[in-house]
């Protein structure tokens, strides 16, 4: 479990760093799709979308556990590839 799970299951505040873009000289466009791109990265928007409705524990547990299927078959694909 990683630090920051261990802190939310024990009731404290957890201290997330801002998700940042810089907008350079390529414009503004590249900065919102890169923009896009980090927060599908680190998982933003999926959090978004699962906090916005109240889950029943038992499909919270259906969901997690195919969540996880689906990064086992991910990580097996890459490793293929390779």
């Amino acid at each position: 479990m990683s630090e920051q799970q261990q802190q939310q299951s024990a009731g404290e505040a957890v201290q997330c760093k801002p998700v940042e873009v810089v907008v350079g000289d390529r414009g503004l466009e590249r900065a919102i799709k890169h923009l896009k791109r980090k927060m599908a990265n680190e998982g933003i928007l999926r959090e978004l979308k699962r906090r916005r409705h109240y889950m029943k524990p038992s499909i919270k547990r259906r969901k997690k556990e195919a969540e996880a299927a689906r990064r086992r078959r991910k990580r097996l694909r890459q490793v293929g590839m390779e």
